[in-house]
């Protein structure tokens, strides 16, 4: 569900750099930010705009220069907001209440929903649920490499349409650890594997509307203009990410061949005693507030109750019931949470101040069509993604192609928030591939190579489809 540099940072290892260096960038950020945005006179461009792009330029290289971390980007963003075009008889503001703006971004559908997302996955993650499911599923698949690989991934980007790939990586690459480490020196099998818990866990978080922080971002961008509600995203970004799954899982068969006909997955076997201290009742309750949750969300076309409003079952019960405790729900990423908030602040104040209209004016993006346009804006959230949190980058770009593809608004912003998860290029693009490359078996080369597959085929599929079945 999350996917963001700093999280794949903190799992390879906090990078030591001093408080000096990290003054040095966050000073050279400020002055870039002022002398692109606030020294030169922009025809057509109002005072509100310049500072609106003054804190975009700023946000955007604190993003990427990680002076400081991405939620504080979040909250900076809001308070800058705040302070200058909140402020009554300033630049922006008109009234005392003005302000109010960049801070309902907080109460926001999205945030509930996200959060209904994180507390899903606690629950299931606390009770073992997502490990009992694996286990299930992979020891019914027989000992043939291929088909363990492809149980492998399919259980990985199923887990990772729900819950964050992070956990979803975690747990799955400690469960086929013994089955890496059995295979021969010149086996390539277990390198494989990793990748395939790699590619999977980023592939999964297109398959929802939460699945990753960019789909939320993209589909509240669109509430008022074209929206997508959970079955939407669904008919949206499975196809195309199961497709491209497929793809991958022949790519490594081919690229990473076993030179043994059958594995031995003996160490997928847990004993009895392992899960003895979770009582059955709660993952009982775990696994109907699951279905039901996701159920009411595949359905909502039918009832009529909106997603963020069912976000509130696992809320609820969840909590009710004890499954989780105080020490669970402070343990939710809430650094996301205010990530996203940030983001939508920032893309508030791009849009209303005439930012983004008067971006698109200076840019030849008419020449290139809707499809060309969606297509360009793509490939450059997967490069930039593998640069910059995915999360960041989207909040960057969603307000421009809303403002670029007036009519065309779905098709392109929702082809772009796929595009942020096939970004895994790099050992730090994604926690998934933190994590696998922490555990000494893979080389950079190896995410590279199927990183640049990835990073070159999905832009294409994801375009092509999002045109071929959107509006919905």
């Amino acid at each position: 569900m999350t996917d963001t540099r700093s999280d794949a940072t903190a799992v390879l290892g906090p990078l030591q750099f001093s408080s000096w260096r990290a003054l040095l960038k966050l000073v050279a950020c400020i002055a870039v930010a002022w002398v692109a945005a606030l020294l030169p006179e922009y025809a057509g461009l109002s005072d509100a705009g310049r500072w609106a792009l003054f804190i975009l330029i700023l946000a955007a290289g604190l993003w990427i220069s990680e002076a400081i971390p991405a939620f504080a980007v979040g909250l900076l963003v809001i308070g800058l907001e705040i302070a200058i075009l909140g402020r009554p008889g300033g630049v922006f503001a008109q009234d005392a209440k003005d302000w109010d703006r960049f801070v309902e971004v907080w109460g926001s559908p999205l945030i509930w929903l996200f959060f209904g997302g994180f507390v899903l996955a606690a629950a299931a993650e606390k009770t073992g649920l997502t490990v009992w499911i694996a286990r299930n599923v992979l020891r019914r698949l027989g000992n043939g490499p291929r088909m363990q690989l492809l149980g492998c991934m399919i259980v990985t980007f199923v887990f990772s349409m729900f819950i964050s790939n992070t956990a979803t990586a975690t747990i799955m690459i400690a469960m086929m650890m013994p089955l890496i480490r059995s295979s021969s020196a010149d086996d390539r099998f277990g390198t494989g594997l990793l990748l395939g818990v790699v590619v999977a866990a980023n592939l999964g978080g297109m398959g929802t509307v939460i699945g990753s922080p960019p789909n939320a971002i993209a589909a509240e961008s669109l509430r008022d203009i074209a929206p997508v509600n959970f079955a939407n995203w669904i008919v949206a970004g499975l196809p195309p990410a199961l497709g491209l799954l497929g793809i991958a899982w022949v790519y490594l068969v081919v690229r990473y061949p076993s030179t043994s006909g059958s594995i031995d997955t003996s160490p997928l076997d847990v004993s009895r005693s392992e899960n003895s201290s979770i009582p059955l009742w709660r993952r009982l309750a775990v696994m109907m507030v699951f279905a039901s949750t996701v159920g009411l969300w595949l359905t909502s076309a039918l009832h009529g109750v909106p997603a963020t409003v069912i976000s509130f079952v696992p809320i609820c019960v969840l909590t009710a019931i004890g499954v989780l405790d105080a020490s669970d729900i402070r343990a939710i990423q809430w650094d996301v949470l205010l990530l996203i908030a940030g983001g939508l602040a920032l893309g508030v104040a791009v849009t209303d101040t005439g930012l983004a209209s008067w971006l698109m004016e200076q840019l030849p993006l008419h020449r290139l069509g809707v499809a060309g346009l969606a297509l360009m804006l793509t490939f450059t959230i997967a490069i930039l993604s593998n640069l910059m949190s995915n999360t960041a980058a989207t909040n960057i770009l969603v307000p421009i192609a809303i403002a670029a593809t007036a009519g065309y608004e779905q098709q392109t912003v929702v082809s772009l928030a796929l595009g942020a998860s096939a970004a895994m290029c790099l050992p730090i693009s994604t926690p998934p591939n933190a994590i696998a490359y922490g555990t000494g078996r893979l080389e950079a080369r190896d995410l590279f190579q199927v990183g640049i597959f990835i990073g070159l085929l999905a832009p294409i599929v994801v375009t092509a489809w999002c045109l071929l079945v959107l509006p919905l």
